[in-house]
């Protein structure tokens, strides 16, 4: 018998990036003294249960050979879960789920195993970090009683594989795989060796029972998933949950998907029995007020396919530093910055000598530059003290030479709008041939009065405008 050759080698376990030497300083992340030493083995290894399948080799087919069959997906009832994932689960695909401590992953997963169960299928929840009473807490919180959902609390993953041959679940959860171990493997607990072995001998797994396999991971504190970029490599769909835990929302996001589109997501809301998905995001995230508010402005996003109002909140006032103050919730920072400088550049609005706050109400995370033109409307509105009048909508991309931009999907963004009772419709240039085509073919053409602009100054003079007339009724 030869002995096997080791390797020592040293992981950062803030971020999981591999050195042949020991660095007080991680070349990836930048962390300080974040640098373990592991060693790792050349053999792979795998479980018991599936070392038979090791050494053979697969005929080659013809592409029109291969049969693809009526197999269908396993719809959860869970619309925003089925919506993230293309339509339901797929049977033999295997899950990365990620999300930060706190955040809810525990609890959607239960939901998850909850719905299958309902179905009159099995599912099996691995757990290498609590016990099964503390599983069982949870799952009362959730009003769960299914006799078809099993706990499984142990990290070995040779007695998993052999209790998923005993039961024979449909959907297997492994939570986490930072805390599964291969017992042949002498790598420590946690390293990329053992995350490698684990996540491949699972991946085997889903793939020789056809049996759906949601594997969850760590995130490191810039928000990736813990471990080697690999993983993500070797499973079929990435799914991460956001959101802020001060707010109820959240955003379940498809980053990769081998059986759907990447576009979609879930939103839900977090209440004492778990997850609830919002059927009306729009009506959640934007608050009707009877007198309106300066340095407020709504914009239309999309998620997915689908368009949802955001509320933009700005903060102006005089700064008494000699650095002023630029603070982002919820809307990127370096955008603001970007829009602050072409404020004052393109639109001579003066704010080197104010301290600037944009906020995103709800705790919603806006991802698009739509909501430039919106953002700019807050901030100037929150500079005059004016309020952007009632009804109006704003969405286009601001460039750096002040030009607003065209966006997509307006016509699903006015439609939204529309649905929220919003009346006009701050919009490029670019896009009116579309919206103009759209109008022609409506009959309540009284609903939609859209205001094209081509630069940023013409938006700001428009709200001037609307200053002056807002005065003059005051008056």
């Amino acid at each position: 018998m030869s002995a096997k050759k080791s390797t020592v080698k040293y992981m950062c376990s803030d971020c999981g990036a591999e050195s042949a030497q020991w660095m007080g300083r991680c070349p990836v992340c930048g962390a300080w003294n974040t640098m373990e030493e592991f060693t790792i083995t050349e053999e792979k290894h795998y479980p018991v249960a599936l070392k038979e399948t090791r050494g053979k080799a697969q005929k080659a087919s013809r592409l029109s050979e291969i049969h693809l069959g009526s197999e269908a997906r396993n719809i959860l009832d869970m619309p925003e879960v089925d919506r993230t994932l293309g339509g339901g689960i797929v049977p033999g695909s295997v899950i990365l789920f990620g999300g930060e401590p706190g955040i809810g992953k525990s609890t959607l997963i239960l939901q998850l195993c909850h719905a299958v169960s309902k179905k009159g299928t099995k599912a099996l929840y691995c757990t290498g970090e609590e016990s099964e009473r503390q599983i069982k807490m949870r799952a009362d919180r959730l009003h769960m009683g299914e006799d078809e959902c099993f706990i499984l609390a142990d990290g070995n993953l040779t007695h998993i594989v052999e209790t998923v041959e005993k039961l024979s679940p449909d959907f297997v959860v492994i939570d986490s795989i930072q805390t599964m171990y291969v017992p042949e493997n002498d790598s420590p607990i946690g390293s990329p060796n053992q995350i490698k072995s684990c996540t491949s001998a699972l991946v085997k797994l889903a793939k020789m029972k056809n049996i759906t396999v949601l594997i969850v991971g760590h995130v490191t504190k810039e928000g990736n998933l813990a471990g080697p970029r690999m993983l993500e490599h070797m499973v079929d769909v990435v799914l991460y949950l956001e959101g802020d835990r001060s707010y109820q929302f959240r955003v379940l996001r498809t980053v990769k998907n081998r059986f759907g589109p990447t576009s979609e997501t879930g939103l839900f809301i977090m209440k004492e029995d778990g997850l609830m998905g919002i059927k009306d995001p729009s009506g959640f995230l934007v608050r009707e007020r009877k007198n309106p508010v300066a340095g407020s402005a709504i914009t239309s996003c999309m998620e997915g396919q689908r368009a949802i109002m955001v509320e933009i909140q700005a903060l102006a006032v005089h700064s008494v530093l000699s650095m002023p103050r630029r603070i982002s919730v919820g809307f990127d920072y370096s955008r603001m910055i970007v829009l602050l400088a072409v404020l004052e550049k393109r639109a001579h609005i003066r704010l080197s000598q104010s301290d600037v706050y944009v906020n995103v109400a709800s705790g919603f995370k806006v991802q698009e530059t739509a909501a430039d033109l919106s953002a700019a409307m807050a901030i100037v509105s929150a500079h005059w003290d004016i309020p952007v009048p009632p009804g109006v909508i704003a969405a286009g991309e601001i460039s750096l030479t002040g030009e607003i931009l065209p966006v997509t999907h307006v016509l699903a963004r006015i439609k939204e709008a529309q649905r929220m009772h919003f009346t006009v419709f701050l919009l490029p240039e670019g896009n009116r041939e579309e919206v103009e085509a759209w109008l022609s073919t409506q009959k309540d053409k009284e609903t939609c009065h859209p205001v094209y602009v081509s630069q940023l100054s013409e938006a700001v003079s428009w709200m001037k405008q609307k200053k002056v007339t807002n005065q003059n009724i005051q008056g």
